[in-house]
C-alpha cells in the first residue's frame, strides 16, 4: 500500500531512554491530533521504563509497541512510514545511528531510513557533560550531511547541567511540526 492511498500519513515515532520519553503518550495524541497515523518504537531501556503503559500505548496508536527486531518470516505489523521522528534520541542511540551500529530496533530501522530517504528528523537529548564529548559534534554532523533533519542547538534541543533537564521544555512541538513539513515537501516533490 503505498502511502497515497492510505487514508493518514504514518509516523515512526522512535524514543531513547531519557526523560522526555516519559511524556511520549502525549506526544501520540498530539501527533494523532496532526493527522499521523503513530507507530511507536522504542529502545529496550525506553520499554523498560514505559513498561506499565505499554499495553495502554498499543491501545492509543493501535499498533503493537516495538522495541525488538522481528523474527525472520514474521509479517511486519506496521504499515510503511512516512516520516520518522526520533525523539528523544540519546547520546548512546545518536552515536549508534550515526556510525551504522544497528544493535537495537529502533537505530536499525533509522539507519535504513536513511537509504529508503524517509523523511527523518531527529532531536538529541544529551546533558552538558555529554556534550563535551567530540563524537556528538562528529554524529550530529554525519546524519546531517546524509539528510537527516537534526535539531540541535537553535532552534531545537539545547543541552543542560547533568540532573538538571527540564522535560517539559523539550521541543516537542517543533519535532512535530518539522516532521510534517518534511513530509509535505517530500511528497511534493516526487
Amino acid at each position: 500500500m503505498t502511502s497515497s492511498s492510505r487514508s493518514a500519513r504514518t509516523l515512526y515515532l522512535f524514543s531513547s531512554a531519557a526523560p522526555p520519553a516519559l511524556d511520549v503518550a502525549n506526544v501520540v495524541e498530539r501527533a494523532q491530533l496532526d493527522g499521523w497515523e503513530v507507530c511507536l518504537g522504542l529502545t529496550p531501556t525506553a520499554a523498560r521504563w514505559l513498561e506499565p503503559e505499554l499495553d495502554a500505548l498499543q491501545a492509543l496508536t493501535g499498533h503493537p509497541v516495538r522495541s525488538e527486531y522481528k523474527l525472520p518470516g514474521q509479517p511486519d505489523s506496521w504499515p510503511p512510514a512516512d516520516a520518522l521522528l526520533f525523539a528523544p534520541v540519546t547520546f548512546n542511540s545518536l552515536n549508534s545511528w550515526a556510525l551504522g551500529l544497528t544493535s537495537t530496533f529502533v537505530v536499525g530501522v533509522a539507519a535504513e531510513a536513511i537509504g529508503k530517504r524517509i523523511p527523518t528528523v531527529a532531536v538529541p537529548c544529551v546533558n552538558a557533560a555529554y556534550a563535551q564529548h567530540r563524537q556528538l559534534d562528529r554524529s550530529v554532523a554525519e546524519l546531517r550531511e546524509q539528510g537527516v533533519t537534526v535539531l540541535y542547538g537553535n532552534p531545537g534541543f539545547t543541552p543542560n547541567q547533568p540532573g538538571t533537564g527540564a522535560p517539559k521544555g523539550y521541543p516537542w512541538d517543533l519535532a512535530l511540526t518539522t516532521a510534517a513539513r518534511l513530509t509535505e515537501d517530500a511528497s511534493t516533490n516526487r
